[in-house]
């Protein structure tokens, strides 16, 4: 809920702050831009991510419905953003949390989990089949078998997850006056690609919805192979994901990310995750094949300060990402 006072518009409280983010226009990005590309920047949402949405909802249905209530304990595997959205939700609520994550998880998050009060349990080996996911996901069973009044938000296979994302599809034809041909939306549990996906055949819309996806993700079929950027792709299938309701996939790699990232910072001053240099770099791959004057859209997911170390560390590029050197020049140099 909102209230207007005399200098605009005031929100109830943080969460009321979810959603509604700006679609901005990239027209930096491109060397001739024949078509037209917007942003999503779901790093305006409180927490930094597209994520605050799908914990917010989540966890609201489950309050409306009676399956948790204040004082239970939420608990989630994430290699990130979805950790740092529920967190803040779960602390709003008084909901306790725990987070099971893995070696990817970054220290700048990690440092905000603890700070918002989440209990973090770490898994630091991956299992034979389904990699450091699957081994999270055994790591949930086990705390909710043992944990008395626990509730897994799972991200990974709530309805909920997609359902969030009508809105943000409602969102993003408001801004267009209804009128979007391509979407390029970032793989993961694919609960956004497919909440997108099923808007678009729900309403009957023309939008082609393009999939990105990391070399090393088994959500197409692709062969499981190491990744060192997280937060898009995974090790296991999606429960979601329905391929007959993607016009397209794109693959991208761990260089594909981080130099998407810096291109997006220097040519439009934006600080972003690695999935949403990897939709940049997405974009451009499959450019050829679209139509001019076409209104394409895509996910500008998190914010860049969690990837100070990393994407944006020329030094860890060289070392972990040694590739770079040849693909891309960092601001500065390296």
């Amino acid at each position: 809920m909102i209230t207007q006072n005399i200098s605009g518009v005031v929100s109830e409280s943080i969460i009321s702050t979810v959603g509604n983010t700006p679609l901005v226009r990239l027209d930096r990005i491109l060397a001739d831009n024949y078509f037209n590309l917007y942003g999503k920047l779901e790093a305006a949402n409180p927490a930094g991510s597209i994520k605050d949405r799908t914990s917010l909802f989540i966890l609201q249905e489950a309050l409306a419905s009676g399956r948790i209530k204040k004082g239970d304990t939420v608990i989630e595997s994430s290699s990130g953003n979805m950790a740092l959205g529920l967190a803040q939700t779960c602390l709003y609520y008084g909901l306790k949390l725990i987070v099971v994550v893995d070696p990817k998880l970054n220290s700048h998050t990690e440092k905000i989990l603890k700070t918002y009060g989440v209990q973090i349990e770490h898994v630091t080996e991956p299992k034979k089949e389904g990699g450091y996911l699957a081994a999270r996901l055994e790591r949930v069973q086990y705390l909710l078998d043992t944990i008395p009044n626990s509730f897994w938000s799972n991200q990974y296979g709530n309805p909920d997850n997609p359902k969030t994302h009508h809105k943000t599809m409602t969102e993003i034809m408001d801004s267009l006056q209804g009128k979007l041909d391509y979407l390029f939306v970032a793989t993961s549990t694919c609960g956004t690609l497919m909440g997108c996906a099923d808007f678009i055949y729900e309403n009957k819309l023309d939008t082609k919805i393009i999939a990105v996806d990391a070399v090393g993700s088994v959500l197409f079929g692709g062969p499981p192979l190491k990744r060192l950027i997280p937060g898009h792709g995974a090790g296991v299938p999606s429960q979601f994901l329905n391929t007959s309701r993607i016009y397209d996939h794109v693959y991208v790699d761990d260089v594909d990310c981080a130099r998407g990232c810096w291109s997006l910072l220097e040519k439009e001053a934006i600080l972003c995750g690695g999935s949403s240099g990897g939709i940049l770099s997405a974009v451009k791959k499959y450019s050829k094949n679209i139509e001019e004057g076409s209104n394409c859209a895509m996910f500008l997911c998190d914010r860049g300060e969690r990837y100070l170390d990393t994407i944006y560390n020329p030094q860890w590029l060289l070392n972990e990402l040694p590739e770079s050197k040849n693909a891309f020049t960092p601001i500065g140099g390296w």
